[in-house]
């Protein structure tokens, strides 16, 4: 009962998308929803519902975190970049 009251919670309340949509289909699951019904009302494909369904399943809400990547590593030096801007 908790889980479903908290995951309603962040569906009312997620400012990021990503987590939204996610927590949108654990809720939609939840309530009996079949995946093809999930997939035409939020227009995505059957398997990103089933992973969202599974990841959710074996990590919990830990899930809906959309996991970013750190970016593109540097390229310059911190040597160059302080020479950089000692000349800008």
């Amino acid at each position: 009962m908790e889980e479903g009251r908290k995951i309603q919670r962040i569906t009312t309340t997620a400012k990021d998308p990503v987590r939204l949509r996610r927590a949108i289909v654990v809720l939609m699951s939840g309530q009996g929803q079949a995946v093809r019904d999930i997939t035409s009302l939020l227009q995505v494909s059957e398997d990103y519902v089933r992973d969202v369904i599974h990841a959710f399943n074996e990590r919990g809400f830990a899930a809906l975190d959309p996991k970013w990547s750190g970016g593109r590593s540097r390229t310059i030096g911190e040597a160059i970049r302080e020479r950089i801007c000692l000349i800008a």
